[in-house]
């Protein structure tokens, strides 16, 4: 396989179609080796539209709307990140060049664990991993400027409404399957903003956690 090639084939024909412009989060795409974070058994599939499965039942976004939703937050490189649901570590990778600090959060240490030797490995020394579970809110009290849920949820914990600073933004797929909204919501100075985006389906955030529905 020609890396380079598929690379460019990923971001022409999956990402720029899906209306993903912004030229800081295209040239990422092109710095940030997708592959480095696929497993070595499915590395193959790395530039394909799909998602990918990872351990404890897992997965990596498919690129396009991995790369949509990073658009969607419009961060900053003052920005604060916390990312919830590291996986691979591979979106935890892309944020952390486009924004100050990250801090993301796996409930599987393993998965955890190797995201982090991955990270650090490739120099991202501003993307901290953490062991816990998440979607509980994760230390709360802390402030955030930037939020990111990876997977679906039934509806969005008021735990990370709460932690946004002014100005900040969480985004977070909701709903239940097979129709879920992507929904944004900004810390602005007349009160919490709240927009549907578009459309989308993935699996429940911590799938190995289901069935029957996320509890929170």
């Amino acid at each position: 396989m020609n890396l380079e090639q598929a690379r460019f084939n990923m971001v022409e024909q999956q990402i720029r179609p899906w209306d993903v412009l912004n030229t800081a989060i295209l040239d990422v795409l092109y710095q940030v080796r997708r592959e480095d974070f696929i497993p070595t058994s499915q590395r193959n599939l790395a530039f394909v539209d799909m998602e990918i499965p990872l351990d404890h039942g897992e997965f990596m976004l498919s690129p396009k709307l991995e790369a949509r939703l990073i658009q969607e937050l419009r961060l900053k490189k003052s920005d604060r990140v916390l990312h919830i649901g590291t996986g691979s570590g591979y979106m935890a990778a892309l944020l952390g060049h486009l924004a100050a600090t990250v801090t993301t959060v796996e409930i599987h240490p393993s998965l955890a664990t190797q995201a982090q030797q991955r990270l650090h490995d490739l120099g991202f020394a501003n993307v901290t991993v953490e062991v816990g579970d998440g979607a509980q809110g994760w230390k709360p009290g802390k402030i955030w400027d930037v939020v990111l849920l990876s997977g679906s949820v039934p509806t969005m914990p008021a735990v990370f409404l709460d932690a946004l600073a002014p100005g900040g933004c969480a985004l977070a797929i909701v709903g239940d399957g097979p129709a879920m909204k992507v929904m944004r919501w900004m810390r602005l100075p007349g009160g919490m903003h709240e927009e549907s985006l578009f459309e989308t389906s993935v699996p429940p955030l911590h799938h190995a956690m289901q069935p029957p529905r996320f509890q929170f």
